[in-house]
């Protein structure tokens, strides 16, 4: 009983459990600037490779923004309904043509923020900006049956993404 407690033991220990923490630091590509692919290849951080959709950011920080239209003077409830569909739509997106940023999104804590933009033609704007500089957007039109004709744009996800990527597409946008 005297050895379990004796400060070789105790040292051993803490040594240990140190050397297991920085392991798993370096395994997820926590030290040195540099992350792990699906591939298992690691990259710089810094190295600019966007090749097979692998955009990566400067920062190592992502972000999904959700576009919501005011003119529809939806509810809530209803702008909370419609927040959902798009984070859900873009996650799904993502997870099938670009795991790879999916993963850097939920390293860096899968930040959501939400953004207002005043009419459908200017939504649309803003999802066809972030598809051509190969952002996710996910638009998303009602089902109808509630306070709104179906079919109507509500909102659109973009991203998730590099954070100076997606403010390049959403930056101008005021907070709702």
């Amino acid at each position: 009983m005297d050895r379990l407690y004796s400060k070789e033991f105790i040292t051993a220990a803490c040594l240990g459990v140190g050397v297991g923490i920085f392991i798993g630091w370096i395994s997820r590509g926590r030290v040195l600037g540099r992350r792990r692919s699906s591939s298992g290849n690691s990259r710089d951080i810094d190295s600019g490779d966007l090749s097979d959709n692998n955009m990566l950011s400067d920062t190592g920080e992502y972000k999904l923004i959700v576009v919501v239209r005011t003119d529809l003077k939806m509810g809530k409830g209803k702008i909370a309904a419609q927040v959902a569909h798009a984070a859900v739509h873009a996650y799904n997106s993502c997870a099938k043509r670009q795991p790879d940023m999916l993963k850097e999104w939920k390293y860096s804590g899968q930040p959501k923020i939400v953004v207002k933009i005043d009419s459908e033609a200017s939504l649309l704007a803003v999802a066809s900006k972030a598809r051509s500089v190969g952002l996710n957007a996910s638009v998303i039109r009602d089902a109808g049956r509630t306070q709104i004709p179906g079919g109507s744009v509500t909102v659109c996800g973009v991203g998730p993404g590099p954070n100076d990527l997606v403010s390049s597409v959403t930056g101008h946008l005021k907070l709702l």
